[in-house]
């Protein structure tokens, strides 16, 4: 069975699975509970001076039935005191020595960062994570994304952590930035020793139409909170792989955002995490979700013949490229299989509408020399079942894959390499040709 134990930056976990600083690590009992259900570590929820939360503060957003696709909350930091968190993180320590207690920590001043940090690392904390990424009510306060979101800030207030801190330290950035290499960065030339990202992202869910109030709603008003959940998954793995892939970045990364299955996981250790942290899902289904994640995980790295998670960390960043850096003559097409194609003619109308009007149904006329593979057995079926198959001509196909994401029967539609010997050529390769146009004021 692969190892699936980690070291970040000096801080041991039997796994890479640790639950995010947020209501799920609130308190000493929720954490003790879930490493008793498998979870590697957890990141304690931001202490401060303590804050007074709204009744209510979440909302979600669900889509066609399915609950929870994407998450908002405008809860805060902690709202117990501080000397209480601390004897509940020296207890969780006593008892679970070989599991990562990291403490999510947000005050103000120089000052009241030397304080708190002193009193944390005094309580048995592993390390601590500065929480510059919190996109409502804090930032407001002069603190959270309004720390995160300028650079030359956030190297301050690291510097301050750096320096009073013999453990290590990690800054949790926000996604509400315009390049997340910026405040990463940053973060690096202050001397951190970790990044964990994402944060939430500012949104608004939902408007309750009757109230005329965006929810989650707050007596007769509300305001906008942070955005988490499956739904900010690609955005997360995108920040995470752009910090991954930059040789500026010699840190290690937590991957967090939406990742609720050992999938997910492995796609985030793939583009460079270390460990994951994971909060939405285990509100949604509980802490043993946990045990799907460890066994999916060795599973896979198994199959794979890698004998510890730490083999698979960034294996896929080489394939992550510019754009001008990938094949302009690779070429897929789409190949629908008449047998599992059941009529609904969704690829017909998502092509045909949207994309180039490749997809056709029963004895559509083929244009001399265009090749359509399975247009043959799907007029057959057509005439033996009255189910309107669909099929592709290829030589009208441009690959963009849309047929595939609007079909419903797994398998049905594949797309299949129609490349055709030619070699490789990117679109720097053509300028370097003179057979593509240099773009204005881009290049001498």
């Amino acid at each position: 069975m692969a190892d699936l134990s980690i070291s970040f930056a000096g801080i041991s976990s039997p796994n890479p699975f640790w639950l995010a600083s947020a209501p799920p690590t609130n308190t000493g009992e929720q954490i003790m509970r879930a490493f008793d259900a498998g979870w590697g570590g957890a990141v304690w929820k931001t202490l401060g001076d303590p804050i007074v939360d709204t009744s209510s503060r979440f909302g979600a957003l669900h889509v066609n039935g399915t609950r929870m696709v994407g998450f908002n909350n405008i809860e805060l930091i902690t709202d117990r005191p501080l000397e209480v968190n601390l004897r509940e993180v020296r207890e969780v320590k006593r008892r679970y020595p070989k599991h990562a207690v990291i403490v999510s920590l947000m005050v103000e001043s120089e000052a009241d960062w030397k304080e708190i940090i002193k009193r944390t690392i005094d309580a048995g904390a592993d390390g601590l994570e500065l929480n510059f990424g919190c996109p409502h009510g804090m930032c407001e306060r002069g603190m959270g994304s309004a720390v995160g979101q300028e650079p030359e800030v956030l190297k301050v207030v690291a510097g301050w952590a750096v320096k009073y801190s013999s453990v290590p330290v990690l800054i949790k950035l926000t996604p509400n930035i315009g390049d997340i290499l910026e405040p990463g960065v940053a973060a690096v030339e202050a001397g951190v020793h970790g990044l964990s990202l994402i944060n939430t992202i500012k949104s608004i869910t939902a408007v309750d139409l009757d109230k005329m109030v965006p929810e989650p709603v707050v007596g007769r008003r509300s305001t906008n909170g942070g955005y988490c959940g499956p739904a900010v998954k690609p955005i997360a793995l995108h920040m995470v792989a752009a910090l991954g892939r930059d040789e500026r970045i010699t840190v290690p990364i937590s991957g967090i955002g939406g990742i609720a299955t050992w999938r997910d996981a492995a796609e985030f250790i793939a583009l460079g995490s270390t460990s994951v942290q994971v909060c939405t899902a285990a509100m949604h289904y509980g802490f043993r979700i946990v045990e799907d994640m460890i066994d999916g995980l060795s599973s896979f790295l198994d199959s794979k013949g890698m004998n510890s998670v730490n083999v698979l960390r960034g294996k896929a960043l080489g394939a992550y490229s510019e754009w001008g850096d990938l094949d302009l003559n690779y070429k897929v097409s789409a190949h629908i299989d008449p047998e599992k194609c059941i009529g609904c003619n969704l690829c017909y109308v998502a092509c045909r509408d949207t994309s180039v009007h490749c997809i056709h149904t029963g004895e559509h006329p083929l244009p001399a020399g265009h090749r359509a593979p399975t247009r043959d057995a799907a007029i057959a079926k057509r005439k033996e079942t009255g189910v309107h198959v669909t099929w592709a001509d290829w030589d009208e196909c441009t690959g963009c894959n849309l047929c595939v994401h609007v079909c419903p029967v797994p398998g049905c539609i594949t797309m299949v390499d129609d490349t055709r010997g030619k070699p490789f050529e990117s679109w720097n390769d053509r300028i370097a040709k003179g057979t593509a146009k240099v773009p204005g004021g881009l290049h001498d």
